[in-house]
């Protein structure tokens, strides 16, 4: 105990030490998130006593393999062990351990962010009474979590949908992360939403809703067919309502909370019942997951970023690459298919995928919490780093791969986002077809519906333009002037649309902006969703079709006449572009990017065997002629300025790794 307290002093001594020392250009750094570059990683604290010398001596192995920081995360015992001693979550004696690695963190230079709460969703065993999520029956079950860091005690998940609950909740969080809030500024993160979404009600839900839409909703919740495939347009007009009261009753005020504390907000807007383009751009940064949604989601998260002015893309990376293991399987052995044996070179295959789709800082999933050599705890669903070099992500192979993604994230931080082309998203077309076929449902039997927006993707035939989404929501402020789009913080040339369903709201943004001159592509003449229809919508689709600078032309052939694609070619692979004054860098993903899929086969990334593309660039009044040769395993980073085209070498080839079968 001794050398425990005197371990603390020392590295309160330490960080206050290197605070003090902090000059002007690191001071600045803390604006700029995720300033290194480097790969953080989730770190798993498992419910028990965190000796701080583990603690320092784990930070320091992190340091020495490349990596930037680490999100600590507080979750159950291992193996579900209910007798295992630990301090209770949010206690004085709980935050000593989190006061060490925040000091030591800053010390060493590593980034030291939390997840807020332990486990996910956020949940409390001290959670009062009344501030627990409720569907319209008030099902108990919902919101009861019993894995956490009070396990086995019972704890329960926080009403998203209400404000007031989220501020005693967030006071509670506040006051046990008093002193890790000091030092350098620190991320707040939430997960990915695991909350129950069906009927999901809160009070004063019912009284929103007819205020927004002019009749009761509660006849349909309280018979259960507000989901019938006949009530479409009620469907639509609920998660209308939902999508506010997700906004307006926890994303903002979960933002508004960090920045009250000196710190930042970093979410995964993932699977919540929301306008999730809109969403992302509430938070400070916003963040995918990957292979468990498909690389393509990475562009709502990179769309969202340029459309509100974001630098950083955060990705929770690598989760269940090779499938899902339940937690209780063989009595909390719950191992993740070939953990501890994965290879590199898979997990290269996933991070080239997402920088390709906008993605440009690495957070890997994950670090699990042991003495430095031991692999005692492990978590379910990870790739898990360790440092026993017995395991695969360990040692030299897994410095050399941080190092590689280093590179490339920093290179897709320069300047900014680069795209000719909006595309309307398609939120009103999933809110209004609901379900999933079956298929989806089987895999992953957690997906809530089509408001997830899994699986959407921007026209292929507009890939050398680099699409982002835009919505109603950024539509409705944009303007355009000197041939050119300003929609939020981002610009375009030109907007593109194929959907069946659009909101009033943004027919009429995309009719003032089109008699402005905005070419526009309607590859289909929308419908209005929602039980109140306008009778002029049709009239004002007709008026909008008829202007000579809107085409139904799916293909966009006339636009790309006039307003040429950065790239253009057969057979496209996934690339991602930033543009810093006139230099573009094109990060192009290995064409077998495209073919992953959850979960992916265990060594799949050894049957490439190299591929060519010839490929056209258009730059700077000209066009040149290219081949992309990729090596095996290999993707490409080009440099395109004035005076051409260049490859800049990135220097890593994943090797074969323990576990490999030929």
């Amino acid at each position: 105990m001794k050398k425990t307290i005197l371990f603390v002093l020392t590295a309160v001594l330490l960080g206050t030490m290197f605070n003090g020392c902090k000059n002007k250009q690191e001071a600045a750094a803390d604006d700029v998130l995720y300033s290194n570059y480097k790969p953080y990683t989730r770190w798993w604290w498992f419910s028990q006593e965190i000796d701080t010398n583990d603690v320092r001596n784990q930070l320091i192995w992190l340091k020495e393999h490349e990596f930037g920081g680490v999100e600590i995360a507080w979750i159950y015992p291992m193996f579900l062990d209910s007798a295992r001693a630990h301090t209770d979550f949010l206690s004085e004696e709980w935050a000593v351990p989190v006061r060490v690695a925040k000091r030591v963190a800053d010390s060493l230079g590593l980034g030291c962010d939390y997840t807020y709460g332990t486990m996910w969703p956020f949940s409390d065993v001290e959670l009062p009474d009344g501030d627990q999520t409720r569907n319209y029956f008030d099902s108990i079950e919902i919101a009861e979590r019993p894995l956490t860091w009070d396990h086995p005690r019972m704890a329960r998940i926080l009403n998203h949908l209400d404000h007031e609950a989220f501020a005693r909740y967030a006071a509670r969080m506040n006051k046990g992360l008093a002193d890790a809030y000091k030092g350098r500024k620190s991320g707040l993160f939430v997960d990915s939403w695991e909350v129950e979404t069906d009927y999901l009600w809160t009070r004063g839900f019912d009284k929103t809703f007819k205020a927004e839409h002019g009749y009761d909703i509660t006849p349909y919740i309280k018979n259960k067919t507000v989901y019938d495939t006949a009530n479409a347009d009620i469907y639509y007009d609920y998660m209308h309502t939902l999508s506010g009261y997700v906004m307006r009753e926890f994303y903002g005020p979960f933002a508004d909370n960090a920045k009250a504390m000196g710190a930042f907000s970093r979410a995964q807007c993932g699977g919540a019942p929301t306008d999730l383009l809109t969403a992302f751009t509430m938070v400070d940064i916003p963040e995918t997951e990957a292979i468990l949604y498909e690389p393509s989601f990475s562009k709502i998260t990179a769309s969202a970023a340029a459309l509100g002015g974001k630098d950083a893309v955060t990705a929770e990376t690598f989760t269940c690459a090779y499938g899902w293991t339940g937690l209780r399987y063989k009595n909390g052995h719950g191992h993740s298919p070939h953990q501890g044996k994965e290879q590199i070179a898979d997990l290269k295959l996933i991070c080239d995928a997402i920088f390709a789709n906008g993605t440009n800082q690495i957070i890997w999933h994950g670090f699990p919490y042991n003495k430095v050599g031991d692999t005692s705890n492990f978590f379910y669903t990870t790739c898990q780093l360790s440092t026993s070099e017995l395991c695969n992500l360990s040692g030299t192979a897994l410095t050399e791969f941080n190092r590689y993604m280093s590179i490339v994230s920093q290179y897709m931080r320069k300047g900014k986002n680069y795209s000719t082309m909006a595309v309307y998203m398609p939120l009103e077309d999933s809110w209004m077809e609901r379900r999933y076929p079956d298929w989806v449902y089987e895999q992953m039997k957690w997906v809530g519906g089509k408001y997830e927006m899994r699986y959407i993707n921007t026209p292929s035939q507009l890939k050398g333009m680099q699409p982002l989404w835009v919505n109603e929501h950024f539509l409705a402020s944009a303007t355009y002037n000197n041939d050119t789009l300003h929609c939020g913080e981002a610009s375009f040339r030109a907007l593109y649309s194929d959907v069946e369903y659009m909101e009033m709201g943004a027919l009429r943004s995309i009719l003032a902006l089109a008699k402005q001159g905005l070419p526009v592509v309607m590859a289909r003449e929308p419908k209005e969703p929602g039980r109140n229809k306008h009778a002029e919508y049709s009239d004002l689709v007709a008026e909008l079709m008829a202007l000579k600078n809107v085409s139904n032309d799916p293909t966009a052939t006339a636009v790309k006449q006039t307003i040429k694609p950065l790239i253009e070619g057969d057979n496209l692979p996934d690339f991602w572009v930033r543009e810093e004054g006139d230099t573009y860098y094109v990060f192009v993903a290995n064409p077998m990017t495209q073919t992953i899929q959850y979960p992916l086969d265990y060594c799949y990334a050894f049957t490439d065997k190299g591929s060519t593309r010839d490929i056209t660039i258009n730059h700077h009044g000209r066009s040149q002629q290219w081949t992309l040769k990729f090596k095996p395993m290999e993707s490409l980073l080009l440099q395109i300025d004035k005076d051409g085209v260049k490859q800049i070498n990135l220097g890593f080839t994943p090797k074969k790794m323990p576990g490999f079968v030929e």
